[in-house]
């Protein structure tokens, strides 16, 4: 008997698919023919969602990540139509190899039954690419009526910060408005963009997403033409990385129907700024490239963020999300002061002969673990059975007959595995190791002589650090640190 989840997906430019409840309801069939249990729990919906990509399917996500749990939930993901898995061949191949190879799961197709020989596989394969070529030509279709109605003024996205929609028209919004106006005004008498971004977030004003406003989306606004009555679109469908108000092969901007709120003269004054800045302030270095004392080891103690070094001439960290106007704490601090700190700290741990961290502990050999590991993940495989065949007696998908039959295959197993746990246990003995303090003491020293030299590199220090250290946590209102460590 094998135990199955359910994908369900509907999008809001097919014609020709079938219904959520129907899809379910082929699915549900499926499985009791074949002998697989379904519960409610493990049954996945997008709704309204296109099949191009899974990164913006929420229920597609959720499912893989279930997946990916140990012990594994089901044996098998059940969907009415391969095109309701994923519509590109690469997710599609992606996806299902992973689900195969790492987590033991297949995926069926209720609706287009191909076998497991080498023939069935191309057969997949062809309806695979079938349905991507129904998606792409689709897709096409769509943005060609797309940029033929922007091209008449229409709109085709939802309405930005500042706008609703009232009659297939972008109205301004009476409350958000008036913040646009104060953002171009603000901007143009010299406030930066960070600084107008925490000012909204002191208000406590939100996006339209719900979020806060950063220096980022201040710029965004900023050279969006929607504020002067023009609409901007892609016509290749991807979105421009800089938002720039600049038109190009591939974006087109024109006259909307709409009514303005920043003045023509206020926009361009706007424009001519973050021209300058651009030109003052290149982007900044890829922190990747350039290695820098405590990279990614020091958090914020007030949301959480990595301190950072903002640019290569600074000799000091501040939190990433101060920096970007969403953190309210400015948790700035010389490396050379955190580095003294730190020293100092580890030294003094090292040397407090009642100093015990709480490390992790030692595991065992995998030659002693693995058969109890291997009957404990199949035991609770069989309890999540039991669990999903009384869900699916309560949920009517199976009959009281059918339910106890089940049951009693399941308990039979059950029994005969944990007699075999108990076996195993008995032979090798379950004792807690313990943890060698002294040992960590000894390598904690070590850390601390490299780390404290004065010729240790950023890549050397950071190596070092990070053999002991899970993170640091600087408060800068107690200019404290808490150094969490790692066995």
């Amino acid at each position: 008997m094998k135990t199955g989840a359910a994908y369900i997906r509907v999008s809001t430019e097919d014609q020709v698919e079938l219904s959520p409840d129907s899809q379910l309801k082929m699915i549900e069939k499926y499985a009791k023919d074949n002998d697989i249990v379904l519960s409610k729990q493990y049954i996945y919906a997008d709704e309204g969602i296109s099949g191009r990509t899974v990164k913006k399917r929420p229920a597609f996500q959720e499912m893989i990540a279930t997946a990916k749990t140990k012990p594994k939930p089901f044996d098998v993901i059940l969907v009415w139509k391969l095109s309701r898995f994923a519509r590109n061949r690469e997710d599609s191949i992606v996806y299902k190899s992973m689900l195969k190879k790492d987590c033991g799961i297949d995926v069926v197709s209720v609706s287009e039954p191909v076998g497991s020989d080498k023939t069935s596989i191309l057969i997949e394969a062809l309806l695979e690419a079938m349905d991507e070529y129904y998606s792409v030509n689709l897709a096409e279709e769509v943005r060609r009526g797309m940029t033929e109605k922007i091209s008449r003024g229409g709109i085709v996205v939802a309405p930005p910060f500042g706008y609703k929609i009232q009659d297939d028209i972008y109205v301004p919004e009476e409350n958000e408005a008036p913040i646009i106006q104060k953002i171009f005004a603000d901007y143009v008498a010299g406030k930066g963009a960070l600084a107008i971004a925490r000012e909204l977030n002191d208000l406590g004003i939100k996006t339209h997403q719900g979020k806060l406003f950063d220096a980022r989306k201040i710029t965004y606004i900023l050279s969006n033409p929607t504020y002067i009555g023009k609409l901007r679109w892609s016509t290749n469908g991807k979105a421009s990385k800089s938002h720039d108000y600049v038109p190009n092969e591939s974006t087109v901007i024109v006259d909307g129907k709409h009514q303005p709120i920043i003045a023509p003269e206020t926009f361009e004054a706007a424009q001519k700024i973050i021209a300058q800045d651009k030109a003052k302030y290149p982007k900044h270095y890829n922190q990747r490239k350039n290695e820098y004392f405590f990279r990614g080891i020091v958090r914020c103690s007030s949301c959480g963020a990595t301190l950072t070094k903002l640019s290569d001439k600074e000799n000091s960290l501040q939190c990433y999300k101060y920096a970007h106007g969403v953190c309210k704490e400015s948790h700035c601090i010389a490396t050379a002061k955190l580095r003294s700190a730190v020293v100092e700290k580890m030294r003094a741990d090292a040397g407090n002969p009642n100093f015990k961290p709480t490390l992790e502990k030692a595991e065992k050999p995998k030659s002693m673990t693995s058969n109890i590991d291997l009957i404990k993940d199949k035991i609770k495989r069989e309890e999540m059975k039991l669990e999903r065949i009384k869900e699916a007696y309560e949920d009517g998908i199976d009959s009281l007959d059918e339910y106890k039959a089940n049951k009693i295959k399941i308990t039979a197993v059950l029994d005969e595995l944990r007699n075999k746990l108990q076996a195993e246990m008995s032979a090798i003995g379950d004792t807690a190791d313990e943890i060698d303090y002294s040992a960590f003491k000894d390598r904690l020293t070590s850390v601390v002589n490299i780390i404290s030299a004065a010729d240790v590199t950023p890549e050397a220090f950071n190596d070092a650090l990070l053999s002991v250290v899970s993170k640091i946590v600087f408060d800068r209102k107690k200019t404290q640190i808490d150094i969490v460590y790692k066995g």
